[in-house]
């Protein structure tokens, strides 16, 4: 019972989505604006051969049936090949295929023979025939010339090429007016083919030239989209490497410190354990905020974990100046400093003092002239030569990550080795000018 409902189920839901697909709407609405552009501009010219079919097959309604049938058929032949031809040519301009150079070489041919065979109609009727045969033929005349213009400019490539199609076309018609017609008749057929055959090559050309608009801007969508996904990922790769960068380092010094106490049987070991246990739960929870977004750093407490931290491996670790006063952004920008810098302590070199110092350089006389600047310094020394010099000191990817960081305050970064064994890096972040006003005037007081 319970696999016969299940398949009747299973029908009926078959059933009620086919019948969704089938609907217009549903096939609409699941395209994208680019589609949308490209299934309107296919829609509209495959209209145009059906277009000149139509208008054709009503001029010649009146011409008697031995002299219509040969412009019919090559008619006929002529639409067909318009209507393949706008097809691959829209998959052209797509980049979705070749260049279709003989289905146009063919459609053009075809035109020009069907413009011929409506020419030889017209000084075959008889001496005095009804103006409507004149009509008649000159309009399908007209027609062939016009649509194997307006069509075929569809696979060439520039406005020039474009021009003499246009050209070619009003020339054809003012031969077949100067040879049957008189002049006032062949001027007025020239001058009926020139806007015919222009006004169907300017509305190709504009649709073809809107269409490539459409793709490349749907390009561009696409394109600032991985932009932004890279760019987020390169986010949360630098947020990850700040957030354990100095916690796995810190992890791994007091592993090595407690296994060392443990083999002599000291009880401080379990103290550095729990220290250990700590910094991992600490670990743990940043980096949950760095995935859900919401991950902030604070100045005040970088400054004082980064003392804790240095002074629990053996390093005498000075921090002068406040935070107080600073704006949340220039705390934050900072505070990831303090952080990465900490870490390059600890990771290069066997540092025995590190300093740390933050400033306020006061704005000028005039704001708009010198805004304040919160200046962080890390020093520190027991860094070989060879380190100190390398281009990692420099380089790396945690202090490239600071700079873009930094960037985003317009601020700047400085490090490099100072001394024989010394390295220091300096942060640079300008304060907005109610804000620097205010700290300066405390770091005054």
């Amino acid at each position: 019972m319970t696999g016969t409902g299940d398949e009747e189920d299973g029908a009926t839901y078959g059933a009620t989505a086919q019948a969704a697909i089938r609907r217009p709407g549903m096939w609409w609405g699941r395209k994208g604006t680019a589609a949308k552009v490209e299934s309107y501009t296919r829609i509209s010219f495959h209209l145009f051969p059906v277009a000149q079919l139509v208008t054709a097959l009503l001029s010649l309604t009146p011409v008697p049936a031995r002299s219509a049938l040969p412009v019919a058929g090559a008619l006929l032949v002529h639409v067909v090949l318009g209507l393949r031809l706008t097809g691959q040519a829209l998959d052209w301009v797509a980049g979705r295929r070749a260049r279709p150079r003989r289905l146009l070489y063919a459609y053009m041919a075809c035109g020009f023979a069907g413009a011929a065979i409506a020419a030889l109609v017209l000084v075959k009727l008889p001496d005095d025939p009804p103006a409507t045969y004149y009509t008649a033929c000159v309009g399908t005349y007209v027609l062939f010339l016009a649509f194997s213009c307006g069509l075929g400019v569809l696979v060439l490539r520039t406005h020039r090429q474009s021009l003499v199609a246009v050209a070619v076309a009003t020339f054809g018609g003012w031969l077949l007016g100067s040879a049957l017609l008189p002049a006032p008749a062949a001027a007025a057929l020239a001058l009926s083919t020139l806007l015919s055959a222009g006004g169907l090559t300017l509305a190709s050309r504009f649709s073809v030239w809107l269409l490539q608009a459409v793709y490349e801007l749907d390009e561009a969508r696409h394109t600032r989209a991985r932009l932004a996904v890279a760019e987020e990922r390169l986010r949360f790769g630098r947020d990850l490497h700040d957030v354990l960068g100095r916690n796995l380092s810190v992890i791994a010094l007091k592993s090595e410190l407690a296994v060392r106490l443990a083999r002599r049987e000291r009880t401080e070991a379990v103290e550095q354990m729990e220290e250990v246990q700590r910094i991992a739960q600490e670990s743990q929870r940043e980096v949950r905020e760095v995935v859900r977004g919401y991950r902030e750093a604070d100045l005040y407490t970088e400054l004082l974990g980064a003392r804790g931290v240095l002074d629990a491996a053996g390093i005498t670790c000075t921090v002068t100046g406040t935070p107080t006063g600073l704006p949340r952004p220039v705390q934050a920008a900072l505070a990831w400093v303090v952080r990465e810098a900490v870490t390059n302590v600890l990771r290069h070199g066997n540092a025995a003092h590190c300093r740390i110092a933050l400033t306020v350089v006061p704005a000028g006389p005039r704001a708009k002239d010198r805004p304040a600047v919160a200046e962080l310094t890390v020093e520190n020394d027991g860094v070989p030569s060879t380190t100190a010099g390398s281009p990692d000191s420099t380089g790396g990817h945690g202090l490239a990550g600071l700079r873009e960081r930094l960037a985003a305050e317009q601020g700047t970064l400085e490090a490099g080795p100072t001394g024989k064994s010394a390295f220091r890096l300096v942060a640079r972040v300008p304060v907005p000018a109610d804000e620097g006003a205010e700290r300066a005037r405390q770091e005054v007081e």
